[in-house]
């Protein structure tokens, strides 16, 4: 039989099992903090029928879907989580209580070009918060508090939420006359920092027809800088010419004035009018956040608020916020940067055993004395000289190696061997555990990004 040479798809990550166990305690961090404010965690099939995923259907979304199918049924796999979770929310919605606060963290499949950073499966992780028929405004507040929360915690210190207010723009834009023109002039805005002021005054001129006076002006608008307040009172100056912006602007300023009680720093927040979002189903507050010393990354974390979630499913009114992390690219470009902390532990167990008698029995126990107190063992019995057991226990960088012989079991104690130190301790099997865990403990501290060690280097 013909062996087959093994590859994993261009688009497609496969981690090693130590980048692996960095990835998933990022995904600890995240599920942990969710929880923190109240959301509840939800899975989704990652096939859907084609007709549910396409409801709104078109553009990019239909070109870069995987579609097939099997048998009669019409198939897709999911290309965000937000379509599922409007599904989910029209077919529970006699189930469910309002509001509904879900997380999700589940892999998303595009058929688009595989490039650096850029995968066709990839893990997102999703916040939510669904109302029945309103939503209150405070939840828009709240969101820059999760996303801050989130990231301090990962390790990051220099990092920037930046909000806006779809509301303001589409006022500004009434008052211009240019309504119509609205959806064309904020996708084209959201591409500044991409693609500079002077490509986006020209798409808007001459792609759009728009007079070069009025595409100055938006220049001028979006440009408003300063901190939060003093862009807040800049803004206050076109109160009154359009009731949408007057609308958007109380939002915004809502969101500003519960910064501080929520626990957001002011260096950590600021109002962005460029930030628009291309998605046309965000309706009000809009968010982004960057990673300050790396512009290159773009948005890490971004979203906003929808006024009808489920209107493809069901004819009752769902508004909603929500935020999105592109988990899989963040944790790629935070490896090439070398931002991941190497000293924390990615061994797959705490303790490695190894029995030196032809008895069992005592190595056994010792284990399940570990594991009764949350220390994570391995048992390892292979007929493999002394040798090659230590060298897997230090490839694998498991931090402890437990020695059982005749003389340990006679005297009713446990030789254990820190890795790291080389210090090797001869005590009864309670006083090992506290040990082991005291030092666990110990190994534990520090966070996942190190974006201090980055920056000295630099």
């Amino acid at each position: 039989m013909a062996v087959l040479k093994p590859r994993t798809l261009s688009g497609f990550m496969e981690l090693l099992p130590a980048p692996q166990q960095q990835m998933e305690r990022m995904m600890d961090i995240l599920r942990r903090t969710y929880a923190l404010y109240g959301f509840t965690p939800l899975d989704t099939p990652i096939i859907e029928s084609s007709e549910v995923l396409l409801a709104k259907g078109g553009g990019e979304t239909e070109k870069q879907i995987y579609r097939f199918t099997k048998g009669d049924a019409d198939l897709s796999l999911r290309f965000d989580l937000t379509v599922p979770l409007a599904k989910y929310v029209a077919l529970h919605y006699n189930e469910l209580s309002f509001p509904f606060r879900r997380f999700q963290i589940g892999k998303v499949y595009r058929g688009e070009r595989a490039q650096r950073g850029r995968f066709r499966e990839f893990y997102q992780a999703d916040i939510d918060v669904i109302g029945d028929g309103k939503l209150a405004p405070i939840n828009d507040a709240e969101i820059p508090a999760i996303i801050y929360k989130v990231f301090s915690t990962l390790g990051l210190k220099r990092f920037q939420i930046r909000v806006n207010n779809r509301k303001i723009l589409n006022g500004f834009y009434a008052m211009l006359g240019l309504t119509e023109q609205s959806g064309d002039i904020m996708r084209t805005v959201d591409k500044l920092d991409k693609i500079g002021a002077e490509k986006v005054r020209a798409i808007l001129v001459e792609d759009f027809a728009i007079p070069v006076e009025k595409a100055d002006e938006i220049l001028r608008f979006i440009s408003i800088s300063g901190t939060s307040e003093e862009i807040l009172q800049a803004l206050a100056d076109y109160r009154g010419r359009s009731d949408l912006f007057d609308e958007g602007l109380d939002e915004l300023g809502m969101v500003v004035n519960h910064l501080a009680a929520f626990g957001v720093p002011a260096e950590n927040f600021v109002v962005d009018l460029t930030i628009a979002r291309g998605l046309d189903y965000y309706t009000g507050t809009v968010y982004e956040t960057a990673l300050l010393d790396h512009p290159e990354i773009g948005s890490v974390c971004s979203g906003g608020r929808y006024d009808n979630l489920a209107a493809y499913y069901t004819d009752k009114q769902l508004p909603g916020v929500g935020i999105s992390i592109g988990l899989t690219r963040l944790f790629y470009v935070l490896g090439e940067q070398g931002m991941l902390n190497p000293d924390l532990p990615t061994a797959p167990a705490d303790v490695l055993i190894l029995p030196m008698t032809d008895d069992l029995s005592p190595a056994v126990s010792f284990a399940t004395l570990l594991r009764e107190n949350g220390v994570r063992a391995q048992l390892h019995c292979e007929e493999k000289k002394f040798k090659a057991k230590m060298s897997y226990a230090d490839k694998l960088r498991i931090p402890y190696v437990v020695f059982l012989g005749e003389d340990e079991i006679d005297a009713g104690v446990v030789a254990c061997k820190d890795m790291a130190t080389g210090e090797q301790t001869r005590l009864d099997p309670a006083a090992t555990v506290y040990r082991i865990k005291a030092g666990l403990a110990e190994k534990e501290k520090g966070s996942v990004i190190l974006e201090d060690a980055v920056k000295s280097k630099e």
